[in-house]
């Protein structure tokens, strides 16, 4: 029996302008993507004939970018033309839909000093009211929606590298992040976790400036009666869930643990889930968006997403 040629990966990227659509497609050149910007939609069927070729044991995989600073740019002309390519057996097209708080955006913006596109003349805002509804359309009808208001650089890229890699990086990826309730929900999370229940160390003076990496920290909160029940029941719920997410198809799986200030419970609880997932053979990346415990800044957030 023959075996079918394996479908060439297809990422159109669009979104909000400011939202980090040139970001995205420099973190997927870096995957290996022959990434393309701002090429007229009429072009768009030139563009894959034209850069279709091998990329070891399967087609070159395309990157390409557009949104309302594109020629000739039409959202409903954009959605038409996606739908054709599904119909295709060599592509596998997937839509990317990047968005961002509008008050991210202007502060964006104003750092620059670049005018809007959609408001060359007139307040960014403007410009941001009127191509939000101008592309929310696309927004509904995205296969990925990551909104990049709280993320850094880093962040960004680690998201896209979980949801786009190609070869042998191909599978789903988790993300296991710890974060803080008072600076909000992480946008990105599919499963969230709330372990402000365990025993605090923030009130004990001699635990208060470690983090949930140090032994302290954990032995702390392992006194809690409640902490072993509960990672128990926790891996207990999530490993059913894998094979499920996986017989679905998803490619990247976040998962979020918080806690009152992100520095020691949901640290120490995010450690211990990345090293739980990591022996049952899955491949994770572990961040504590909300305090620094390997030296790294934290305050990076919300710079030099480009595009």
């Amino acid at each position: 029996m023959t075996t079918p040629p394996a479908r060439r990966p297809f990422v159109v990227i669009t979104g909000l302008s400011g939202a980090g659509r040139a970001t995205a497609l420099h973190a997927l050149e870096d995957l290996g993507y022959v990434a393309v910007d701002n090429v007229p939609l009429p072009l768009l069927s030139d563009l894959v004939r034209s850069t279709s070729g091998a990329f070891g044991d399967m087609p070159v995989p395309l990157a390409f970018g557009v949104d309302t600073r594109t020629y000739g740019f039409d959202p409903h002309d954009l959605q038409r033309r996606l739908q054709e390519l599904r119909l295709r057996a060599d592509l596998a097209p997937r839509l990317l839909f990047l968005d961002c708080d509008t008050e991210i955006l202007q502060r964006r913006y104003t750092e620059s000093r670049r005018p809007h596109p959609m408001a060359p003349d007139r307040p960014v805002s403007d410009g941001i009211i009127d191509e939000r509804r101008l592309i929310g359309r696309l927004r509904d009808s995205a296969d990925v929606l990551i909104d990049t208001s709280a993320l850094t650089p880093h962040q960004f890229k680690q998201i896209l590298s979980g949801h786009f890699a190609i070869g042998h990086l191909a599978g789903m990826r988790i993300s296991v992040m710890s974060f803080s309730f008072r600076r909000g929900l992480p946008r990105e999370a599919d499963l969230v976790f709330d372990v402000r229940f365990l025993k605090n160390p923030h009130y004990d003076p001699k635990l208060k400036p470690m983090t949930g990496v140090d032994p302290e920290v954990v032995a702390f909160i392992a006194t809690d009666p409640d902490y072993e029940p509960f990672m128990g029941r926790l891996e207990g719920m999530i490993g059913p869930l894998l094979p499920r997410f996986d017989a679905e198809g998803k490619s990247y799986l976040t998962i979020a643990v918080g806690c009152t200030g992100g520095r020691h419970r949901s640290v120490a609880i995010s450690e211990r889930l990345a090293g739980w997932l990591r022996g049952a053979g899955r491949s994770v990346t572990l961040s504590h968006r909300d305090t620094d415990v390997r030296g790294g800044p934290v305050a990076e957030r919300n710079a030099g997403l480009a595009g």
